[in-house]
């Protein structure tokens, strides 16, 4: 009897160890799931509800260092090496006139060759009682077009080079910009006044709420750059006609002025 007994009371104790071993496995399991969970998110960090948010803006004024332009060249042929060599002959003289001037080589390159045949539309049989036969394309020739940009330093020779080209036979001159060469340099001085605009404003405002600046959780910038000053002037011949007298090319005066560039920025503050 007694033996029965213990092992009713064997059992009991079985079953109840075999219960909390479940129950703890379980528990375990969600702890390890949670932790999962959590650890997706290490490193994000939760964006605080209290927060200000200023605007900043900085302008600066810079004076163009650089003036740049464009000319073509357009020439025909009867054979696509004669329209070819014919251009290359006239850039080359144009090119060494712009280094004369004191251009130098990597700010003269070619942005643009295009090079094609020419057809004329011809009538191969005579029209007779008011219908004309189909005609066909005949080819007559090719042409060669090659564009130059330019980049002139010194601004104030600028219209001397443009006048050089177009005595020497451009067939196009076009979009002088007046220009600052080193744009990120003046952009992060736009930059740096709009931050300081914009913690000035975040100082104020705080005093103002009776608040306490923390941490900067957002920036943004958007920054607007002013259009430079632009030359349009198309094409220029040689020689100017007063009647029937030549006249010769006079350089142009290019005022190139200021370009203004304006950085937008707004910051968002953490509060407390």
């Amino acid at each position: 009897m007694n033996q029965y007994l213990n092992d009713i009371q064997k059992n009991k104790l079985f079953n109840s160890i075999y219960v909390v071993l479940i129950l703890l496995a379980i528990f375990l399991g969600a702890k390890a799931l949670n932790a999962f969970r959590e650890g997706g998110n290490i490193g994000r960090g939760e964006y605080p509800t209290n927060v200000i948010s200023v605007n900043g803006t900085g302008e600066v004024l810079a004076v163009p260092d650089v003036a740049s332009f464009s000319f073509s060249v357009l020439e025909e042929g009867k054979t696509m090496k004669e329209a070819q060599d014919k251009a290359t002959a006239k850039i080359n003289a144009m090119v060494s006139a712009v280094k004369a001037l004191g251009v130098e080589e990597k700010d003269i390159k070619t942005s643009g060759y295009n090079s094609y045949p020419r057809y004329d539309y011809k009538q191969t049989q005579a029209c007779s009682v008011g219908y004309c036969p189909p005609g066909k394309q005949v080819l007559s020739g090719y042409e060669v077009n090659q564009t130059i940009t330019v980049k002139v330093r010194k601004t104030d020779s600028a219209g001397d080079v443009l006048t050089k080209v177009g005595d020497l036979g451009a067939a196009n001159i076009s979009g002088l910009d007046f220009i600052v060469d080193d744009m990120e340099k003046v952009r992060a001085e736009a930059r740096e006044k709009a931050v300081e605009d914009a913690k000035a404003k975040a100082k104020v405002l705080a005093k103002t709420l009776g608040v306490k600046l923390e941490t900067v959780v957002n920036f943004y910038e958007n920054g607007d750059i002013g259009y430079p000053i632009m030359y349009r002037e198309g094409a220029m011949d040689s020689k100017q006609m007063a009647g029937n007298v030549a006249m010769p090319s006079v350089a142009p005066q290019l005022p190139t002025g200021e370009n203004k560039i304006v950085s937008n920025v707004t910051i968002t503050y953490e509060i407390k």
